[in-house]
């Protein structure tokens, strides 16, 4: 997903907006404008005309935007029409400028997307030059790490266990001057990460903690992501119909992978490592069960009270290994709870945070960059919740009230010396959108990418 070379042919692909129609119908030809009048073209979101030469090759192309209502209730629009545009090289004219801009030209190339491991290469589509007053290679860097996050996702389980997702991880190192260490198996005992160890145990492929470092100057940010590669929900074995999508349980390291690619790409300045306890939730003579006691590397105690609750075991060690360097900001993604998409539905990114800078940042942020999110409160009175008494803490607390907030606040009591960040993610893009289609999608990355140079720095 890149940008033609600024000196490729392209053919110019006019977006117009429902209420700029007059006048740019004004602004056109008098042949080319009674043309689009004749055949209806009205601006709406997805509409797009194809306007031929006397040759008969395409001359131009329109595509709509819709009303300035229509677009807020549909990010990312004009990927729409431009995704049903023939294969062929084309550059955009219109009058967007600003975070527009950015986010249409985005929009361009996240419609060059695909995921073709498994079938036949599709055709090609159609693919686009930057827009004049974009930061392409800033552009370029955000659509191959949300490429990343997709592909990873995508992928299934029998093709991405712990050990693939951590090469995934050692080639991204690679790619940018990182480094990377690997704890496999029981050496996860050896250093006391005793959570992951345990819920990944039951399974034929060894758990791992993934330890990614880049950058020696600047604030210091550690990126958590869950890395359940699949959730058969252990003992408390999910339903069929409830497994189907576990192999996006690994949406939060997915997310923080590809945001890692962003940041290096970019270069910016910071020190930023990247924890992925990388485990499948397994059922075997060996898997742990509802009613263990286990204890955390933090020396907290954890009464299973559902091993399906296995996602915040694994952060759980993984937090408090970040937590124990006091970093200057740690932030987690998993696909934790199905509470959270309950609450928002699949297309916001929930977040909690102990961190006024960044409650207020990644709000405008998420608005900014077309990321939406929404923070969730950190409600101490539900800390009763997930205390059982017999242990510190509770991994399932019985009720089944506020499941996204109390697993927040579990997560919590693993980090004492950083300001904290948690995002509740989907991870999984249930229908068609434009530049999202069907399937695995990075959720809460871009919003953070872009609050993080104001954030850091205060």
């Amino acid at each position: 997903m890149k940008f033609l070379s600024p000196e490729t042919p392209t053919i110019p692909l006019h977006a117009v907006a429902a209420e700029d129609l007059e006048a740019h119908l004004d602004s056109l030809p008098a042949p080319r404008a009674a043309w689009l009048r004749a055949t209806g073209f009205a601006g709406r979101v997805g509409e797009l005309h194809l306007a031929p030469d006397e040759a008969g090759r395409i001359a131009c192309a329109f595509a709509g935007l819709g009303s300035a209502d229509q677009r807020r209730r549909k990010r990312m629009a004009l990927a729409e029409a431009a995704a049903g545009l023939p294969a062929g090289n084309y550059h955009l004219e219109s009058t967007l400028d600003g975070a527009a801009l950015d986010e249409a030209a985005l929009a361009l190339l996240l419609t060059g997307y695909r995921f073709d491991r498994y079938r036949a290469a599709s055709e090609d589509g159609p693919r686009f030059a930057a827009p004049a007053g974009v930061d392409a290679a800033r552009l370029e860097a955000i659509a191959a790490g949300e490429g990343l996050t997709r592909d990873l996702i995508n992928t299934p389980a029998n093709d991405m266990g712990p050990q693939e997702l951590a090469a995934a991880a050692t080639r991204l190192a690679e790619d940018h001057g990182a480094a990377v260490e690997i704890t496999e198996g029981a050496d996860l005992l050896t250093r006391n990460l005793p959570l992951i160890h345990t819920v990944g145990r039951a399974a034929a492929r060894a758990p791992r903690l993934i330890d990614l470092r880049w950058g020696d100057t600047g604030p210091r940010l550690t990126l958590v992501g869950k890395g359940v590669i699949f959730d058969t929900g252990g003992l408390n074995l999910k339903p069929g119909g409830s497994m189907a999508l576990m192999k996006k349980d690994m949406g939060g390291a997915a997310t923080v992978l590809g945001l890692a690619r962003m940041i290096m790409a970019l270069g910016l300045e910071m020190q930023l490592r990247v924890l992925i306890p990388a485990v499948e939730n397994a059922v075997s003579g060996d898997a742990f069960r509802p009613g263990d006691i286990l204890t955390s590397r933090k020396g907290l105690t954890v009464e299973i009270n559902n091993t399906d609750a296995e996602g915040r075991l694994v952060l759980a060690d993984a937090l408090a290994l970040a937590d124990e360097e006091a970093p200057d900001r740690i932030v987690s993604f998993a696909t934790l709870t199905g509470a959270a998409r309950a609450a928002v539905g699949p297309d916001i990114a929930p977040f909690y945070t102990t961190d006024d800078a960044m409650a207020e940042a990644l709000p405008r942020a998420g608005a900014q960059v077309g990321d939406p999110v929404w923070q969730m409160p950190f409600h101490d009175p539900y800390e009763a919740m997930i205390e059982p008494g017999i242990a510190d803490l509770d991994n399932a607390p019985a009720g089944g009230f506020a499941g996204s907030i109390t697993a927040a606040l579990f997560l919590r009591r693993f980090v004492e010396a950083a300001p904290y960040t948690h995002f509740d993610i989907y991870g999984w893009q249930p229908a068609p959108a434009p530049a999202r289609p069907k399937g695995g999608v990075g959720q809460g990355a871009r919003a953070l990418l872009q609050a993080l140079p104001g954030v850091l720095s205060s």
